[in-house]
This record gives structure tokens, sequence and C-alpha cells, in this order.
């Protein structure tokens, strides 16, 4: 029984920019923008170590189109490092590397071929009965179905796509390269090495079609395990295709559960457990951790009424449980609730029950909070939401503007449905105004005590 391994990674966006770091002195800015570089080195450690025939990159080896020759070279020792092993390296561009002077100008190493852009190619590699196909973007922006393209498979081989493309469309990514599941299975190619997506898919086993996700996660948003797929082929067929963990900077959201915590060293508690459990399934990476308190507790109105507060003692939290080589607290969100007897509030006849009515009619008003502020739609433009989002007074929102303008990159990493962009142009969220409603409830309710 004749068997091998290779690697198939994807997205590697070497050196990817990483804006509004600045704006916190505590972030670990340097390990975060090295990050892509220490997951390319774990790449390559685990294809030496692992003995693999060969490696394809499908696609966004670079961010963009700049010329910081440093990045490039970067990659060339990467590559230099796998083919003196004996490693073969074959790849395609996708939409961010399309047109960078980068690959288009730096020599790649003999052992690594870089596939062509103005029609599909193919290359047998005889030795292990493969032949692989694939084709770079020309440019940025593909919107054309180029599986169409690809050659048929080639007769007793094991015939491997690669091809950077969203698929049937995917949220958070263009539609670059638009093909279907259906369209690769029939194809009749053993594997499918997809690149675009950054969250790691099986579209489908028989034949496989697999997104690796990205190398390496670029921010909060891209939180998880990343790495490479490691494939296992045994008489001409893969039997297995398997994730390996390479990121060096682990992104998480963390959901703290408070309800019924008594107080705000109770929800703390809580908060110390999770980051614990958090940096032991890191195994050894910095965490970068977006922590959000949730739940209905007494705690609330500690918690609440100053959360740049409470965000420096949930950090200080993190420092109890973790160096801050392990762990950087992210960014902090309170949306716990008041865990007052609102009924009661309500039902009163005197001046409490009617303030504590016209607050929930505001409430009622609003649509459903999302799950993260800066998920909120661009502009509110949902009719809905725009009714019920309030006009901030002039100062306030001029100061917004000033407050993002002098931190640079800061409004671009927030994105536009962030509360302080929202306020810089002139309007309050809905989610501030949520926050207000429960916190006026829950002093209702502490006073009425």
């Amino acid at each position: 029984m004749t068997s091998f391994r290779f690697l198939h990674a994807a997205d590697l966006h070497l050196d990817s920019p990483l804006r509004g770091l600045e704006a916190d002195a505590a972030a670990p800015a340097r390990r975060i923008r090295q990050a892509s570089q220490v997951a390319l080195a774990a790449l390559v450690d685990l294809a030496i170590r692992e003995g693999v025939a060969f490696v394809v990159l499908a696609g966004d080896l670079y961010d963009g189109d700049w010329q910081d020759w440093r990045t490039g070279q970067a990659l060339v020792a990467a590559l230099g490092r796998l083919t003196r092993a004996g490693i073969r390296v074959v790849a395609i561009r996708g939409n961010h590397d399309a047109e960078s002077v980068l690959t288009r100008s730096l020599a790649l190493p003999e052992g690594a071929r870089l596939l062509a852009a103005d029609q599909p190619e193919s290359l047998a590699l005889p030795e292990h009965g493969v032949v692989l196909h694939g084709q770079s973007f020309a440019t940025r922006d593909v919107r054309d179905n180029l599986a169409r393209g690809y050659p048929a498979p080639v007769a007793g081989m094991l015939n491997i796509g690669l091809l950077h493309t969203a698929a049937t469309g995917r949220d958070g990514h263009a539609g670059y390269a638009p093909c279907s599941i259906e369209q690769l299975a029939r194809h009749g190619y053993g594997y499918w090495a997809l690149g675009h997506v950054h969250e790691r898919e099986e579209l489908l086993r028989d034949p496989w079609i697999v997104f690796p996700g990205n190398l390496q996660g670029r921010h909060v948003n891209e939180a998880g395990a990343k790495g490479a797929t490691l494939v296992t082929v045994r008489d001409g067929r893969v039997v297995a295709a398997e994730h390996r963990s390479l990121d060096a900077v682990r992104w998480a959201r963390l959901e703290v559960d408070c309800s019924g915590a008594a107080d705000e060293d109770a929800a703390l508690d809580r908060v110390r457990a999770a980051l614990g459990e958090a940096v032991d399934a890191a195994e050894g990476r910095l965490l970068a951790a977006r922590v959000t308190l949730r739940g209905p507790c007494a705690a609330h109105l500690a918690l609440a009424r100053d959360p740049a507060a409470t965000r420096e003692k949930v950090r200080a939290a993190g420092l109890a449980v973790a160096d801050p080589e392990a762990l950087w607290v992210e960014a902090v969100r309170v949306a716990t609730q008041p865990a007052a007897d609102l009924e009661a509030l309500r039902a009163r006849t005197d001046a409490v029950g009617r303030l504590a009515r016209a607050i929930e009619a505001l409430g009622a008003a609003l649509p459903e909070a999302p799950a993260d502020p800066a998920a909120t739609p661009a502009g509110l433009a949902d009719d809905a939401a725009a009714a019920a989002t309030s006009r901030v007074a002039a100062p306030v929102g001029a100061y917004a503007a000033a407050m993002l303008n002098r931190a640079g990159g800061l409004r671009e990493a927030l994105g536009d449905g962030h509360p302080a962009v929202l306020a810089a142009g002139g309007q309050l969220p809905p989610e501030l105004l949520r926050r207000a409603r429960d916190l006026l409830l829950a002093e209702l309710a502490r006073g009425d005590g």
C-alpha cells in the first residue's frame, strides 16, 4: 500500500496591516504584527516534521499590492526551507496578492511553482501519482467561474485542484470566482484545495472539497484555532484531511455569564475563571480576547455605570491569571441587565412606576441588540433602527470625531457601525440607548430598595 501526505494552506496574508492597535498602549502590537510570519514558520516546521510530499498554497500569500521587500523575502526564505528539505511547493495568487509587486517580481526557489494567471495550468508529480491544476488571479476582482476552465482529470492519477473562490458565497467574503459544490464534485478531481474563506470548512468528503481557513487570525472577528489541513493519501485516494493549528496569536470572543452574580466581585470571579480556561485552551499562544459580560445580575449597576473602569478591572482580572505575554484583553463589553423585579416596578401607580413604564417604552422601540456593537449595520439604514436613533448634540459628535481622527486608523479598525463612529456622525446608536435604559431601571430598583 502506497501512502503519502501533503499540506494544504491558504490566506497567509503575510504582514497584514493591523489598524487601531496604537490606540491601546497595552496592546502587544509587535507580536500581533509578526504573527503571520511566525505562523508561516510553524507551517514549514510541520511540513518537515511530518515529511510531507508537497505543500499547496491556495492564494493570498500577501495582503496587498505594497512593496515591503522584507515580506517577500520572508516568504522566499520559508519556501527555501521547504524545497531544501525536498518538499515541493505549488501556489496560486488570490484577490489580495493578484497585483502584488512582490509576487510579480520575486523569484521563488527551485522546487516552488506559482501557477499562471492567463489560463489554468497543470503540474504533474509522477513520483507521487499526482497532477495539480490551478489558476492564479490576474486581477483583484475576478467574478468569472474559473473552475469551468480547469482541465479534465488525468486518468490513473490523483487530481488536485487549487482554487481561490467564495464558492457559493460566504458572509464577510466577496464573491470571487463563484462556483457550486456540485460543479466541483462533478469535475472528477480527488481533492479541491480552496482558499479565500477564512473559516475552516469541509464542503464535501467524496470528493474532498476543503477550505483550510487562514493560517493566522488577523483580528477578533477571525477567532478560534487557525492553521492548515494535513491530507493523507493512500493508494491514490484521499482518506483523511485533518486540521493542524499553527497560529501564533489566538483571537477569542469570551461570553461570561454573570447571571445571578451578587456583586461586582462575584462577576469578576467568573471573568477570571473564563479567562483562565481560555488561556489554557490557547496552548501557549498569546490569547487576544474580547470579553462580553451577560445576564441579569445584581452586579449590573456597578459594571455598567462606568464601562471604562469595568474594562480596566477585567484587564486586572486577566493579569491575575496569566502573564501579559500570554493574555491581552482587547476589549470589554458590558451587556448585563438589572436583576430588579421590573414587573413590580411597572405595576406601581406612583411616579416610580410611571417612570419605569416610560423607560420600558423607550426600550420597546429599539431594535434587537446585536451580538456585538461593532456588528450594527453601517449607517443603521433599516427604518426601524433609524426611527429609534436619536441625534447627538453637536459638541458631543464633534468631540467623538476629533478623537477618532487623532487616533490614526482607529475609525477603520472599529468599522462604520461602531457606537463611537456613529456618534461622530451625529447618531446615538440603539445600543447606547439600551444601556441608558437598563442603568435607569437599576437605579430605580436600588433607590426603591
